[in-house]
C-alpha cells in the first residue's frame, strides 16, 4: 500500500509539473486506481492524502503566483505613481546631488591642499561602516555572514574591482572640476555622462538607440554647449574663478569612467553567463547591504593601493587627512550618503524616477548656486539647462504618458 501510494504520488508531482490542465482527469484516474489496488479499510485514508498532496502544490503555485503580482504592482506603482517610498527616495536623490555639488564647490574654489584619494578613502569607510552596521542592527545578522557572502560570491567580488576603480576614479577628478568650475555648470556639464554610455553601449554591446534617445542625446549636447558659453564674458562673476579648460576635461573624465563602468558592469558582470546569487543561511538571497559592503570592500582596496603609490610620502610627512577642514569632512559624509541613496534608487525606483531626480537636481544646483555664490546665469544658460533636463527625461523615459499622475 506505502508503495502504491509513493508511485501514485511522484507520477501526481510530475504530470502537475508537465501539464496543469489535466490534473483533475489524473487526480480522479489515480485516485480510481488506489482505491482498486488497496484494500477497503485503507479506501477512506487514501483520498484525502491525495487530495492533500494536490492542494499542497496548487496552494504553493498561488502563493508564488501573488508574490509575482505583488512585486509587479509594486514597481509599476513606483513608476505610475509618485508615493513613498519612490517619492522619498526621488528627493532625497535630488537634493542629495545639489548639496553634494554646492557643498564640494564652497570647500574646492578656493584650491584648498588636501589629498582627494584620502577623500575617497574616507567616504568609502564611511560607507563601509554604515552598510556593515546595517546588516548587523537593521536586518539582524551575524558579521560572519558578511564573511560567508563574500566567499560565495568570490567571482563578482574580483570583477567589481574595475568599476570600484572607475568609481574612485570619479570622485577624485569631482574635486579637481569643482575646483575650477561653478556647480551650476559642472551640475550640466556631467550629465554628458548619457552620451558616453549610449557611446559604450552601442560600440561594445551592440545596442541600437531608440529614436528617441538620439534625439535626446542631440539635445544633451546642445544644452552642455549653450551653458559653457554662457560662462565669462558679460555674465561671469567671482564664482567662476579657476581653469574653465581643467574643469571641462576632469568633468568630461568623471562621464566617460562613468559610461564605461556602467557597460562593464553589464557585459561582464551580469552577461558573463548564467549570475548564481549566494544564498544565506536560511536560503534567503543576501541583501543589497551586502552587495554595498562588497562593492565599498574593493573601493577602499584599488584607492589605498593608488593613494600608496602616488601620495606616499606626503602621507608619510603630514598624515593621511592634512588640511582637511570641516566643510571637507562634510562633503566626504556627503559623498558616501550618496552612493547609498542610489543603491537606493535601484531597489525602489525605476530609471524614470531617477531621471526626474537627475532633472530635480539640475535646476536646484543651478537656482542656489546663483543665490548662495552670486553666479551669474544668463538666458544662454537657461536655454540650455532646459535642453539638458529634457535630454535626461527623454533618454530615460519608457512610455512617459504612463508615469503621469492620475
Amino acid at each position: 500500500m506505502l508503495q502504491s501510494m509513493g508511485i501514485s504520488s511522484g507520477m501526481i508531482f510530475r504530470s502537475h509539473a508537465a501539464d496543469k490542465k489535466d490534473d483533475d482527469n489524473l487526480l480522479e484516474s489515480l485516485v480510481s486506481a488506489d482505491i482498486a489496488t488497496s484494500s477497503d479499510d485503507h479506501d477512506d485514508l487514501e483520498l484525502p492524502k491525495v487530495k492533500q498532496i494536490v492542494e499542497a502544490i496548487e496552494t504553493e503555485e498561488e502563493k508564488q503566483l501573488a508574490r509575482q503580482e505583488e512585486e509587479a504592482a509594486s514597481v509599476k506603482g513606483h513608476g505610475n505613481s509618485f508615493c513613498s517610498p519612490a517619492l522619498f527616495v526621488l528627493v532625497l536623490l535630488a537634493v542629495q546631488n545639489c548639496g553634494k555639488n554646492l557643498l564640494m564647490r564652497a570647500v574646492m574654489a578656493n584650491q584648498p591642499k588636501f589629498l582627494t584619494s584620502a577623500a575617497v578613502l574616507g567616504s568609502e569607510s564611511i560607507k563601509l561602516s554604515l552598510s556593515t552596521l546595517y546588516i548587523i542592527l537593521v536586518m539582524r545578522k551575524s558579521p560572519l555572514s558578511i564573511l560567508r557572502f563574500l566567499k560565495a560570491d568570490q567571482r563578482n567580488t574580483m570583477l567589481l574591482a574595475v568599476p570600484a576603480s572607475a568609481y574612485n576614479l570619479q570622485m577624485s577628478l569631482e574635486y579637481v572640476a569643482l575646483a575650477n568650475l561653478n556647480a551650476a555648470i559642472f551640475s550640466v556639464a556631467v550629465q554628458s555622462k548619457l552620451l558616453f554610455t549610449a557611446t559604450f553601449a552601442a560600440v561594445v554591446l551592440g545596442k541600437k538607440l531608440k529614436r528617441i534617445q538620439i534625439v535626446s542625446l542631440v539635445l544633451l549636447t546642445c544644452g552642455v554647449m549653450l551653458c559653457n558659453l554662457d560662462r565669462g564674458g558679460a555674465n561671469a562673476s567671482m564664482d567662476d574663478r579657476g581653469n574653465a579648460t581643467k574643469g571641462i576635461l576632469a568633468t568630461l573624465g568623471i562621464a566617460l569612467s562613468s559610461g564605461f563602468a556602467s557597460v562593464y558592469t553589464e557585459k561582464v558582470i551580469k552577461g558573463g553567463g548564467a549570475v548564481i546569487k549566494p544564498l544565506d543561511a536560511d536560503g534567503n538571497e543576501y541583501g543589497l547591504a551586502y552587495t554595498q559592503v562588497q562593492l565599498a570592500l574593493m573601493s577602499l582596496l584599488t584607492i589605498g593601493v593608488w593613494a600608496i603609490m602616488t601620495d606616499f610620502a606626503t602621507i608619510i610627512q603630514y598624515g593621511l587627512f592634512h588640511n582637511f577642514s570641516f566643510g571637507a569632512v562634510c562633503s566626504i559624509i556627503m559623498s558616501a550618503l550618496g552612493g547609498l541613496i542610489v543603491a537606493s534608487v535601484l531597489k525602489y525606483a525605476d530609471s524614470v524616477l531617477k531621471g526626474y531626480a537627475t532633472a530635480m537636481s539640475v535646476i536646484m544646483t543651478g537656482m542656489l548656486s546663483m543665490v548662495l555664490f552670486g553666479t551669474s546665469l544668463g538666458a544662454i544658460y537657461c536655454l540650455g539647462i532646459v535642453n539638458v533636463v529634457m535630454a535626461v527625461l527623454l533618454y530615460n523615459g519608457k512610455d512617459l504618458e504612463a508615469y503621469a499622475c492620475s
